[in-house]
């Protein structure tokens, strides 16, 4: 079975998002899972967006990067410059990709103008999965 990681800063948003997509879009030959460099907990209106399009990640949970997963993962996906820089060292065999996606959470505004922003990057994470080769 290959293996896919989801990584950011606080694996509060933008992984869990990552997640909830990938359990959905991909086929049964992956195994995939999200963490973070640190643990933020899960961001509630990250949980609102995803179910806007149908997708329960409330059971979630905010999680430390797992060395062991990481070092077997076929592909590693980090979704900020901090999670990338601050990522350890993976062997050879491990595909690493990056996406710069902006943290949701730290917008700033009325709760609409979160919630834009929370979708803005749900909508680039879904369209990335979708379109990446890596997946095929």
């Amino acid at each position: 079975m290959k293996q896919v990681y989801f990584l950011c800063t606080g694996n509060s948003c933008r992984s869990q998002m990552a997640e909830g997509f990938a359990r959905t879009l991909l086929d049964s030959k992956w195994q995939v899972q999200s963490a973070g460099v640190e643990t933020h907990g899960l961001n509630p209106m990250a949980v609102q967006v995803m179910g806007e399009v149908g997708i329960d990640i409330s059971q979630q949970y905010s999680k430390l990067i797992d060395r062991d997963y990481l070092n077997t993962c076929d592909v590693v996906v980090t979704l900020c410059g901090d999670a990338r820089d601050r990522c350890p060292v993976t062997p050879a065999s491990v595909q690493r990709v990056h996406w710069p996606l902006p943290d949701p959470a730290q917008a700033t505004g009325t709760d609409d103008d979160k919630l834009r922003a929370f979708r803005e990057v749900r909508d680039e994470i879904r369209q990335g999965i979708e379109a990446s080769e890596l997946f095929k």
